[in-house]
């Protein structure tokens, strides 16, 4: 055979000569000097214990410094000396613990029928078509409509009592939980359904090892979602013709220019949040231990 000769083209891959030596690499630029050993880290370090506290001790160190300086209105903002003064003679009264008993009773019952009701349709809309389609149309019109836009016509069904509290309450938690636990059940991996079948599982082995483990994350996820729900919903149910509460003493307090009063109620409802929180994500790191993620 002839020997195949290089193309002219300028610029074109040289075909080599049978039995030619192949080019030499062109020389490459020296880039920058990467020390042997190191490695770069791009995740968010490591978690400190009770970090979380930080944000909100250095904005009450903010508010404090602020009363203290003058800057502040006590009219307007009462300072944190004064209201931790207020806080102490409503607990000595006890007008505090009562009220706070109500809120948490009316925010733990919208609590527990919202994420039962929000988990049974996700898992009946999850496991069968005809359940996606009567159950997962509806509860996305819902989702639009805000369960506060619902109150004229719940106080129209339930009155002013704590049914209509209860069931205000409820309804967030309930949209809170079905979208999240739905999303995560319907996004379980084919092949698990395929392999669940292949061994001949029965409906409620499949739920057990299959079902709750897949979407356990997005339970977890609507349960912190549902607990800010509640707070939320409380906060304006108890400033609705109510006669006890949170809501109703912020309320009175309002009447009377007693600002130190609002804001105790107010970090009253900061701290529960924000315990409520603590504790599903303690449960979340306990019952999804198998995970690594960013979060630690």
């Amino acid at each position: 055979m002839t020997d195949l000769l290089p193309t002219a083209r300028t610029g074109g891959p040289a075909v080599l000569t049978k039995g030619a030596a192949p080019p030499a690499a062109p020389p490459q630029e020296p880039g920058p000097p990467v020390a042997r050993g190191t490695r770069r880290r791009l995740g968010p370090g490591r978690s400190l214990p009770f970090g979380r506290l930080i944000g909100p001790v250095l904005l009450v160190a903010a508010w404090w410094a602020a009363s203290a300086s003058g800057y502040l209105d006590p009219r307007i903002l009462s300072g944190p000396g004064s209201v931790i003064s207020t806080a102490s003679d409503l607990v000595a009264t006890g007008r505090l613990q009562d009220n706070v008993l109500i809120s948490l009773q009316r925010a733990g019952l919208g609590l527990f029928f919202g994420v039962v009701s929000g988990v049974v349709l996700a898992v009946a809309a999850g496991l069968s078509r005809s359940g996606e389609y009567l159950i997962d149309g509806p509860l996305q019109i819902k989702r639009a409509i805000p369960s506060l836009a619902m109150l004229p016509l719940l106080i129209l069904w339930l009155g002013i009592g704590e049914e209509m509290k209860v069931t205000v309450i409820a309804l967030g938690v309930a949209v809170s939980m079905y979208i999240n636990t739905f999303a995560f059940l319907t996004s379980i991996d084919s092949r698990y359904v395929e392999l669940a079948e292949g061994l001949d599982l029965s409906r409620a082995q499949f739920i057990r090892k299959v079902v709750v483990p897949g979407s356990l994350p997005g339970f977890f996820v609507g349960l912190r979602l549902g607990v800010t729900s509640s707070w939320v919903g409380l906060i304006v149910v108890e400033q609705i013709n109510a006669t006890s509460g949170i809501g109703y003493m912020m309320f009175q307090a309002q009447l009377y220019a007693q600002s130190d009063v609002i804001i105790v109620g107010l970090v009253a409802y900061g701290i529960f949040g924000f315990a409520s929180d603590a504790a599903v994500r303690a449960i979340e790191r306990r019952a999804l231990s198998w995970r690594r993620t960013l979060a630690g």
